[in-house]
């Protein structure tokens, strides 16, 4: 004979098992090791004293240190916008349907990728010795225009076209395969609905392309900040390394000019890190996992979309025919 519950058995709440987190002795031992490694990292270096911690800090806010670095941030980054509209351009160029414009940017990328950068800034560096004037006028006819070499293609110019058209030619390659990881799918729906090539390109392929070029594309500029150390070969005397290390040689204190360099370095480079996690995470709107629950605001989704979220009139679970 079967029994029926009562109903305030029915309407009782559900007893749920207390749940405990799974215990982890492995995170507590990688860490206690970390720890020790790290206090022993730290006790070698404090208690060294052939570091001579007090020079470092003297020329870690020297002067001519000071200026290097910022002569040295402003060759990355003029490097870099020259490498980024060469990449763009030649990429372009790369997926277009003239052969010419094909034949001339596999060039590009067959010399440029094919020479180490060093050779490249000797090249830019002794272009004044190779040729003394240049000119703009007709081939093999009279010349419109001359001017000195020394004179536009000075040292600080050198070094940053000898960067940039180097760092072109390696961006290219990464601008397009964010190009090609577009659906083509899209472009022929674009172009269905009477957008132009120029258009579709601004409009549609780039801003989804930027999420697969972005990434890369800061690795690159980080390097480009460590390779700007091989401006001497122009010959190019103010960036970072160069500076430290003529202090180096007058000073004989070599590890802590050194030091001075990485420091400096491992700064700016920090600083270039969380900029670019902030910028891979604007161009990752949409991309991102799925939304907390609790009205928390959902990284990369819209602000429309979080608002939405937010006044719980949806629910979270696509299985729920009814939304509650």
């Amino acid at each position: 004979m079967s029994t029926v519950a009562e109903p305030e058995q029915q309407d009782a709440p559900v007893q749920l098992n207390h749940l405990k987190p799974v215990p982890r002795p492995g995170t507590w031992i990688s860490a206690a090791v970390v720890l020790v490694l790290s206090a022993m990292l730290v006790n070698a270096l404090l208690t060294n004293d052939k570091f001579h911690w007090a020079t470092v800090w003297f020329f870690f806010r020297e002067v001519r240190v000071v200026q290097a670095v910022g002569i040295t941030l402003l060759l990355t980054f003029l490097a870099m916008a020259i490498g980024i509209v060469l990449a763009v351009t030649t990429a372009i160029m790369r997926q277009s349907s003239n052969p010419v414009l094909r034949w001339v940017a596999l060039a590009y990328l067959w010399l440029f990728r094919g020479t180490p950068i060093y050779t490249q800034l000797v090249f830019w560096g002794a272009l004044s010795a190779l040729y003394q004037n240049l000119s703009l006028g007709v081939p093999f006819g009279p010349e419109l225009l001359t001017f000195k070499t020394t004179t536009v293609f000075t040292p600080f110019v050198a070094a940053i076209l000898g960067l940039g058209i180097n760092e072109g030619a390696y961006l290219s390659e990464i601008v397009r395969s964010g190009l090609a990881s577009v659906d083509v799918g899209q472009s022929e729906a674009a172009g269905a609905l009477g957008m132009s090539k120029g258009q579709i390109l601004r409009r549609i392929i780039l801003p989804q392309a930027m999420r697969v070029i972005v990434p890369p594309t800061g690795n690159e500029t980080i390097s480009m900040l460590k390779t700007t150390s091989l401006v001497l070969a122009v010959p190019y005397t103010l960036d970072l390394t160069f500076v430290t290390n003529a202090y180096a040689s007058t000073t004989y204190q070599t590890i802590p000019l050194l030091i001075v360099a990485a420091l400096w370095y491992i700064i700016i480079t920090s600083i270039l890190m969380v900029g670019q996690h902030y910028i891979e995470r604007y161009y990752g709107k949409g991309f991102d996992g799925p939304t907390g629950s609790g009205g928390k605001k959902a990284r990369g989704l819209p602000a429309r979309q979080q608002a939405i979220l937010a006044a719980g009139t949806t629910t979270p679970d696509p299985f729920l025919e009814v939304t509650p």
